[in-house]
């Protein structure tokens, strides 16, 4: 069968499966299967496909037909500029999230802390477009870590950042580091809005890094709680938040005495990110 009607077959089995983009989607997982890139697949469309390959197309088509997300059919996702291992022990990096990075390499770096840093996008992307900052990232989940390693060394940034199990501040309660950059995208979804997630979402990520169990801002209240022994003088912590989150997030920082609270809209102009500054002795 030539490439063009398998498309066509499964973006119908995916539009009846009611996934969104449901073309897009047939698309990458059509240039995946091929080993093309999606920028060039159309030129390969018009060739026959062969049944070994169309046999594990139709089985990819299928998954995602479940609703499984893209990036755990094809183990990669697209996270600024860079390709990183997904797996469904970490969150999938979300555009949105690039809002955090842009805002981080606003100012120079030298030396980032990340809490919670799953597949470690933010804190390897932020040594990789820094070339000479150091960093930390520290995540409760082992699995979480493992994938963190990975792409820690595919980006062969192993002699720049340190990856930690650990809840929080925890590992370095023993240690006098100090960061001019602390930054964080911790589960900031209220338990009950976890069922009005998308299924890709709800059912196919860990639920430790999607909900706090509660109200959505329990991890905010400790990292702003006790982020101040960790930040160096003049030093920023930045989080990421739900798009309703912005004024209490701002409100802790400023009870916390950190300065210059603002809170930073992503490219849909909804609440991303909120930043504080910690005084200059």
């Amino acid at each position: 069968m030539r490439g063009a009607e398998l498309l066509a077959i499964a973006t119908r089995r995916l539009t009846s499966a009611e996934v969104p983009d449901a073309g897009r989607d047939a698309r990458r997982l059509l240039s995946y299967v091929l080993k093309v890139p999606p920028g060039r697949l159309t030129l390969f469309l018009p060739e026959d496909v062969t049944p070994e390959l169309e046999v594990i197309y139709h089985t990819l088509i299928e998954r995602r037909a479940e609703r499984v997300p893209v990036s755990h059919l094809t183990g990669r996702r697209l996270f600024y500029g860079r390709e990183f291992l997904v797996t469904p022990e970490v969150l999938d990096p979300r555009p949105e999230t690039e809002t955090l990075i842009e805002a981080a390499l606003a100012l120079p770096i030298h030396h980032v802390l990340d809490l919670g840093t799953g597949s470690g996008c933010i804190l390897l992307t932020l040594l990789a477009e820094t070339h000479t900052a150091k960093g930390v990232g520290i995540d409760l989940s082992p699995e979480a870590l493992n994938v963190a390693y990975w792409n820690r060394n595919a980006l062969d940034l192993g002699d720049r950042a340190d990856l930690v199990q650990g809840s929080w501040f925890e590992p370095l309660t023993r240690t006098k580091a100090t960061f001019d950059l602390i930054v964080s995208n911790p589960p900031y979804i209220g338990v009950d809005e976890m069922a009005g997630l998308s299924p890709e979402v709800r059912d196919h990520e860990p639920r430790m890094a999607l909900t706090d169990e509660a109200d959505g801002l329990t991890a905010y209240r400790h990292i702003i709680d006790h982020a101040g022994p960790f930040l160096s003088d003049g030093g920023r912590l930045m989080v990421e938040i739900g798009p309703t989150q912005g004024a209490a997030v701002a409100e802790m920082m400023r009870a916390a005495n950190l300065q210059q609270v603002s809170t930073i809209p992503d490219l849909d102009g909804r609440d991303r990110v909120v930043l504080g500054v910690k005084a200059t002795k």
